[in-house]
Formats: C-alpha cells, sequence, structure tokens
C-alpha cells in the first residue's frame, strides 16, 4: 500500500509523516535522518536562537526535502530570512500571528506550514496563505491549545479544504497516523516519538524518564514557563511530565509569579538538568512508546502499522 497524500505530492516526499521542529531536540541531525527515511523533516528553530541554528543547519545535509519550524511569537524577520538562505522547503510557523513573516516565506518559494490550535487560528493561516495548516490537539507534548485532537482536525479540514492539514497530537505509533488520514488529515505531525530517536538531541536521562512514563505522567501548565521567567503567551500551556516543582507550586502560579528567590533557585536547578524541576516536553502518547530507535527506523514503524491498520480497518 502507498500512503500517497496530498501532503505528500505538495512536499515530493514518500511518506505522509512530519518531524515536529521542536526546539532545541530536533537539530540537523534528526531532520536529516527523517528526511532521508521519506518523511518530511524540520530543525526546530524554536524561539530564535540565531547561534544555535547556525549550528545545526549545516548539519541537515540530506538531499531530500526537508523544513524549519519558527515560534511565531519570537522570531524576527531577519532571522526567518537568514534562515531561509539554508534552502528549505517550507518553514512551519506556530503560535501568533503568522501575517508578518508569511511573505517573507512565499518570497524564498518555500512552502508555509502553519500549526493552528483553534479555528480562529485556522481562519487566520488562510487569509496569509498557508500551504499547509497543521491542527494540533491538547494531547500534543509542549506548547498547545485546548482542543483535542480526534474532534478538531476533522473541523479545521472541513474549513480549510483543499488546503492539506496535518494532524497533530498523541499520535506515536501506525495506528495514529492512520487515524489522521481517516480523519481527512493529508498525514501527521509527530514529536514525542521522535523525541526519542537516537539523533534527537536530548539527554540519555530524559529519553529514560519519557520511556518509562506513560501519558497519565503528563499535565497541561504554566507553572514551568513561570518558573524559567519565559516570554511564551499565557494562552498557551505547556504539557511536561509531572515533577515534584510542579506538583509542589500547582494551583499557586499567581504566588510563583511574585516569588523571585524560587525562580532564581529553579533556575539554578534547571540549569544543571535536575529532572526534580526542568521541563520535559511530552504527549498522551507515552504509552506507545517503549523503545528507543534511530528515526529513519521509528518512520518505517509509523508507516508499516498505519498500512496494516488501514488494511485491517478496510470493508471484507
Amino acid at each position: 500500500m502507498t500512503l500517497s497524500t496530498a501532503f505528500t505530492r505538495m512536499m515530493s516526499v514518500q511518506h505522509p509523516i512530519a518531524l515536529a521542529p521542536m526546539g532545541g531536540c530536533a537539530g540537523g541531525a534528526l531532520a536529516t535522518a527523517v528526511s532521508n527515511a521519506g518523511a518530511f523533516g524540520m530543525v526546530g528553530g524554536g524561539p530564535g536562537d540565531r547561534a544555535w541554528l547556525s549550528r545545526e543547519l549545516p548539519l541537515v545535509t540530506t538531499d531530500n526535502p526537508w523544513g524549519i519550524g519558527f515560534l511565531t511569537w519570537s522570531a524576527t524577520p531577519d532571522l526567518v530570512a537568514w534562515a531561509l538562505e539554508y534552502g528549505p522547503a517550507a518553514v512551519m510557523l506556530a503560535f501568533g500571528d503568522p501575517g508578518p513573516l508569511a511573505g517573507l516565506v512565499h518570497e524564498a518559494g518555500a512552502k508555509l506550514i502553519i500549526q493552528v490550535t483553534s479555528l480562529d487560528e485556522a481562519r487566520r493561516a488562510m487569509d496569509v496563505g498557508a500551504d499547509v495548516i497543521v491542527a494540533q490537539g491538547s494531547e500534543a507534548g509542549g506548547h498547545g491549545g485546548r482542543r483535542g485532537t480526534l474532534p478538531f482536525v476533522p473541523a479545521v479540514v472541513d474549513l480549510v479544504t483543499p488546503t492539506p492539514v496535518l494532524a497533530a497530537g498523541g499520535i506515536a505509533d501506525g495506528r495514529g497516523v492512520a487515524a489522521a488520514l481517516v480523519l481527512g488529515a493529508a498525514g501527521a505531525l509527530v514529536g514525542t516519538r521522535f523525541q526519542t530517536s537516537h539523533e534527537a538531541l536530548v539527554a540519555p536521562e530524559v529519553v529514560k524518564a519519557l520511556l518509562e512514563s506513560r501519558g497519565e505522567d503528563t499535565e497541561r501548565s504554566r507553572i514551568l514557563d513561570i518558573a524559567r521567567g519565559s516570554s511564551w503567551p499565557a494562552e498557551y500551556t505547556a504539557r511536561v511530565l509531572r515533577n515534584p516543582f510542579l506538583d509542589n507550586w500547582r494551583g499557586r502560579e499567581d504566588e510563583l509569579s511574585q516569588d523571585p528567590t524560587t525562580q532564581a533557585t529553579y533556575r539554578t536547578a534547571a540549569s544543571h538538568g535536575d529532572l526534580d524541576v526542568i521541563s520535559v516536553w511530552a504527549g498522551e502518547g507515552l504509552d506507545l512508546i517503549t523503545t528507543s530507535t534511530p528515526a529513519a527506523d521509528t518512520v518505517t514503524d509509523l508507516v508499516e502499522g498505519a498500512e496494516r491498520a488501514l488494511a485491517s480497518a478496510a470493508p471484507r
């Protein structure tokens, strides 16, 4: 079975799977491995750390299409224009108004992928000329909105057709990819599953924590953003692994925001990678992630699993 979709045809890739551009985690090696495996790899530009990108973008060595993702609320036009000089096939924008950056992407000849967490955001994405929409459900790891993936994806598909939609949020195996296709999406954006790949820029102890945790060990919260002094817009909470710091401050966000001593102590501990405090982004699909493998093997497993799921669901 060949999983050819509007996304695979538009991006000239073999499989309807894209790597979520996770900041600080999805570097050049991971993006290359995913693209070389026939999916669409993306480097995580995150908040726009140019020094980090200067190190990681030259590591993208694939001849296949690849992309870069940015946080819309923090990326600057100068940074995006500079990154486009590396020749990505697409740029993904997420969280914030994409209008000021959209023109730069199209002028460079790249496709514009916009991630949305609400139907209003989807309408705005279409207004600025998105070529692909990512409909992200709240099951996703890291920052996101409040809509569940299952009902949100088809609602976005109905709104933006014929623009291709990628489903995101809690997709960690081939059954999730198959479900995305059945919901009308043209593919899936996968994050946490690739976070445990060999090529991901993730500390071994964090990978171990992810593999040993389950979906119920995650929750959405602003506590760790407040503690680390992050400028993330308040409407986007972050799904992370629970830890003692989060447990201690749950329900006391206002108090934490007025406690600079605790914030400073937190940042010191976080700088040493203390798992009792750091933000370990993780989606609800953790139950389905039990081993760390090369990214190419992950792509193969996702594709083969999706093919099996679709074949088993076909009428007999």
